[in-house]
Order: C-alpha cells, then structure tokens, then sequence
C-alpha cells in the first residue's frame, strides 16, 4: 500500500511544520533556536516537516535535517522542493530573497531534468537523508515569472514533473507535487499531468478563497493530498486586528479591502468569544481536500499558540454568522460540533 505524503501529529491533529522561518526568512534564528522549534515540535506530536532550497539558501533545509536525523525515519514525514540550484559563492548580500544571514550561495532558476535530478540529490545531501517522502516544484506561477510563465510550464510538463517520476521509480522520492501561491497554475498544470500532493499557500483561507470554486472539488476528485501553507495570509489572520495596527497581506501591506475583510471577522469573533487565529486554522482544516496545514513557526511559543487554535472549541453560530454576513462562502465548508472531530458541514 502507499505510503501516505503526511503524518498527523500523534494525537490526530493535522498540523505540521513549515521550514521557511528556520531560513531566516525576515530575521535571523540562532542554529540553537531553529533546533529549540523543530525539537518542541516533534516533542508535540508533530511528524510532517517541509523544507526548501530557497529557504535561506540551504539553511532550512540543514538544520531540518540535523535536527530530525536521530528520529526513525518512518516515523515522519518531511517534503523539499525543486526549481531553484545553489551555486556557492564566497560573499553574498546580506539578505537574498527575504531571507537574512543565509548560508554561502546564490540561487538560480533551473527546471530542466538534470537541474531537477540535481536539486533532489543536493537537497538530500543538506538534509543528510536518503530519500524525500514528497518534491514540490517550487514557485511557477505567473506572478513569478510573468512573460516567462507559459516557457516555465511547458519545461514544466516536458522536463520537470517526467524527471521527478523517474526519481519516484529510482526510490528517492515518493510524492510528486506543486508548491505556489497560486490556483491558476495549479489547475494549468491539472489539464495535462497528475499529481500526488499540492502545497497551495494563501489561496484557501478564511479571508481568501480563490481556490473554492474549481480547484477545491479537482483535488478531491482527483485525489490529490493537499497541505494548506499561509493560512494566517503572512499575518493579517495570525494576531489580533486592529484598525490603528499595520497589517500584511502575502507579505506585502494589506490592501483596504482585506483590512475591512479582517475587521469584520474580528468583529464576529469578539462577539462569540473566538480567537481570529482559531477561525483560521479551523476553517483551513474543514475542507474535504485538506490533509495538513502546515505553520511557519519561529518560537516553541507560536507552536504552541497554534496547537491551541487548533484545539479551541468554536461554537457553530460563528460560522452561520460569518456565512450570514457574507464573509465566507455559503458553499465554504465549516467546522462542526468540535476541532476533533473530523465532522464538516
């Protein structure tokens, strides 16, 4: 039978650990607190883990592995990606693609097969592992690449994903997925060529539901595993929300829109008593596709905090109200009865 792309953690809860603050993304981590995060995880219950090359040039994933290597490796879960290779170079800028302090490399695009066959084997090399449980190609969409994004797909379809079925068939890999920011792509790529696992981040959420009408009800049909990233939408959705508090949309200032949006949610939370960051977890979680959420953590405290979002009992006229007052949906799939239970609506 095959092995499943994500563990829960051991108490059932579908949350896992995203790789990109252990990279410095934003501001720098010592080696002994990235350690401290991914310790007090696994300590946790949590077994799925995800990496990258981009994050912090190497960085996440190094000090990913060091820190997983002495756990049986059956017992978790852990994901890299490709599209980007590490070339060193002795002196690099400060900061590299928002990530600060990075280990000694410059990045470049390459998604031919034998750039895709490299990334693998050099991301297992960083990892000090033998084998990936999933591969995401890494950042294809449009937005990215812009008059470059339909050349991006067609190498994607042609070299890419029948390179990174060889490495399935060769054992290296198990999965084989998207991770990117955008429904779009995702669903080009679904017109032409299957996939096991998709990391989508920041297009199912409680405040952005892009991927709802089409991309949803694919990934069931189709049976794709889907890990949900960016839940919190880079911030907006993580804390409280405040009228007078500056607040960011995927990573950049948050349009009035989105800040109107947030404010309303806040508003029906207080009403009912909810946490804003529970909603968000919760309402991630309640789709059918849904299979993991994965949370970019820089502290055992925001581990934490997250756990109990997760855990946090939401009484079922929140939602009807979200729904009455259009901030979510009628066909969004909520949470019924308790967190745990598995039950939608």
């Amino acid at each position: 039978m095959k092995t499943p792309a994500f563990l829960p953690c051991t108490d059932g809860a579908r949350l896992g650990l995203g790789g990109a603050p252990l990279g410095n993304l934003f501001e720098a981590m010592s080696d002994g607190q990235a350690r401290a995060v991914v310790d007090a995880a696994w300590a946790d219950g949590c077994r799925s883990f995800d990496t990258a090359p981009h994050y912090g040039h190497g960085l996440s994933e190094r000090r990913l592995g060091d820190a997983l290597r002495s756990h049986p490796r059956s017992n978790l879960r852990l994901s890299s990606k490709v599209g980007r290779l590490l070339t060193p170079q002795a002196q690099v800028p400060h900061e590299q693609h928002s990530y600060v302090n990075t280990l000694p490399f410059v990045q470049h695009w390459d998604l031919s097969a034998s750039g895709v066959r490299r990334s693998v084997e050099d991301s297992l090399q960083r990892l000090g592992l033998a084998q990936l449980d999933a591969v995401y190609i890494h950042d294809i969409d449009a937005g990215m690449h812009g008059p470059k994004a339909a050349a991006v797909l067609r190498q994607v379809l042609e070299e890419a994903l029948p390179e990174l079925v060889k490495l399935k068939q060769s054992g290296l890999i198990s999965h084989i997925g998207l991770g990117v920011n955008d429904h779009d792509i995702v669903e080009q790529v679904l017109r032409h060529a299957d996939l096991d696992v998709l990391m989508l981040a920041g297009r199912y959420t409680l405040l952005d539901q892009a991927a709802l009408p089409t991309l949803m009800p694919q990934l069931v049909r189709r049976q794709v595993a889907l890990a949900l990233g960016g839940v919190f939408n880079s911030g907006i959705l993580a804390t409280r929300v405040a009228a007078d508090r500056p607040m960011t949309f995927n990573y950049a200032p948050a349009a009035q829109v989105w800040v109107d949006k947030a404010l309303g949610m806040q508003r029906v939370c207080d009403q009912h008593g909810v946490s804003l960051p529970a909603a968000a977890v919760q309402f991630a979680l309640a789709h059918p596709a849904t299979q993991m959420v994965m949370l970019g953590v820089r502290s055992a405290d925001q581990w934490q905090a997250a756990r109990l979002a997760e855990r946090e009992v939401v009484p079922a006229d929140f939602w009807q109200q979200l729904r009455h007052e259009g901030l979510i949906p009628a066909e969004a799939p909520i949470p019924v009865k308790t967190p745990c239970s598995g039950e939608r609506s």
